[in-house]
């Protein structure tokens, strides 16, 4: 194992920026984690060239001739958007850890994954004007191949035979945002209700990461249309009800709900964040989102690695879990610096009580997808020594819209 100083000069060499707040001192747990967790990556990398760490979930759709062989079962395929969505989870987790630089290995799986990522845009199954609406997760890949490539551009990632085209494919995921935003409402949702060019509930799930991501996008001087920002905003405010809770999704503005707040607490984090960095919400409700997702973190263990999607009482679906953690410690570093340390340590104790015993994460009954669950964890565990996230203009708020759609059916559910 490298030695502990070693490690933080690697760590702090490698990201060319003061850390978000707090030491610079990395404890031997965490750095020992990512260590672990860099060489799990590495060793189930995947897929086409192996080049890939597709997400696996229960969705699936029909394959094509194109599709990696082990992707497939029987005639149905893991969807592009997962194939992208996962593999710039799973680079990003990686070329952050300290050390990354000192390990030509990894630095080969990243750049193949930046590879990939880029030739992702190429494929039909991710075209923005073929999108047609309905259940489609290409906008995952949209979001967190964006965000893969942002912090890879911010931390001197990108090679420079690599930088042209990582610029065009940053700019390309900014525009096919653009293009799938809900019409009327604003934001985003991989469970629309209608055709594309129709209304549709807003999902907090997809929007607040995509909002962080273009915050980010534009602070590194890429264009991002702030009317099409301030929509999704609009959008995804009317999810938050005055209580905190955060509907699953929504289209007009967001009831009281506090028998429901247990099953939405990673929504509230996720949420609360996005507007925050925009200055629509406060400190008081970042606060409370947090303090209330570790009153209630144990409804998501409740159904981490169990079968079926939403069930009763709350509607959790097991895939939520890590996603919850890892916004959940994006909320932390917004909190009042009193406040993190403190936060920090209820979140990495929690983290590591639930590792499974090979010394990955993972919240779903897939194998395959303990590199998701893995890497959303060392983005977790990390996320105090990365960039501080950056804001939205204050000058660019607007006060919400009127309700312009129904409220989203209360029976929907999506696997």
């Amino acid at each position: 194992m490298i030695h502990d100083l070693l490690l933080i000069l690697m760590f702090s060499l490698f990201q060319g920026a003061a850390p978000a707040s707090g030491s610079n001192e990395i404890p031997e747990r965490i750095a020992t984690s990512l260590q672990e967790g860099s060489a799990l990556l590495l060793e189930v990398q995947e897929g086409s060239g192996g080049s890939e760490w597709p997400y696996e979930g229960v969705y699936r759709v029909r394959s094509s001739p194109g599709d990696p062989k082990a992707l497939v079962r029987g005639r149905s395929a893991i969807p592009i958007g997962y194939r992208v969505g996962g593999t710039g989870i799973c680079a990003q987790a990686m070329f952050q850890a300290p050390g990354y630089a000192d390990h030509p290995e990894r630095v080969e799986a990243v750049g193949k994954a930046i590879d990939f990522v880029c030739l992702s845009i190429t494929d039909p199954r991710m075209s923005a004007d073929d999108y047609e609406g309905g259940y489609d997760v290409r906008g995952w890949g949209y979001i967190y191949g964006l965000r893969m490539l942002l912090a890879a551009h911010k931390g001197g990632v990108v090679s420079e035979s690599r930088a042209t085209k990582v610029d065009e494919t940053i700019r390309w995921f900014i525009n096919a945002l653009d293009t799938i935003e809900i019409p009327r409402i604003g934001g985003w949702n991989y469970a629309r209700q209608g055709e594309a060019d129709q209304s549709s509930p807003t999902s907090p799930f997809m929007t607040a990461p995509a909002l962080i991501a273009l915050f980010d996008a534009r602070a590194q001087g890429f264009d991002v249309d702030p009317e099409m920002v301030d929509r999704a905003l609009d959008g995804l405010k009317r999810c938050v009800a005055p209580d905190g809770y955060v509907a699953y999704s929504a289209g007009r503005q967001t009831a009281d709900n506090p028998g429901q707040i247990p099953g939405a607490i990673g929504r509230m984090v996720s949420a609360e964040s996005a507007l925050f960095l925009a200055g629509r919400s406060d400190q008081t409700r970042l606060s409370g989102a947090v303090e209330d997702f570790f009153e209630h973190w144990r409804e998501l263990e409740k159904r981490r690695k169990k079968n079926g999607t939403h069930d009763p009482p709350y509607g959790v679906a097991p895939y939520y879990f890590f996603y919850g953690f890892n916004c959940c410690s994006e909320a932390i570093e917004l909190l009042p610096e009193s406040e993190r340390e403190s936060a920090r340590k209820r979140l990495h104790d929690i983290l590591f009580k639930v590792r499974e015993t090979d010394g990955s994460w993972n919240d779903r009954v897939f194998k395959r997808s303990r590199a998701f669950g893995t890497a959303m964890t060392m983005n977790a565990l990390q996320k105090q020594w990365l960039p501080a996230p950056v804001g939205w203009p204050k000058s660019t708020v607007k006060k919400v819209t009127p309700d312009v759609a129904p409220d989203p059916d209360p029976a929907e559910s999506s696997p």
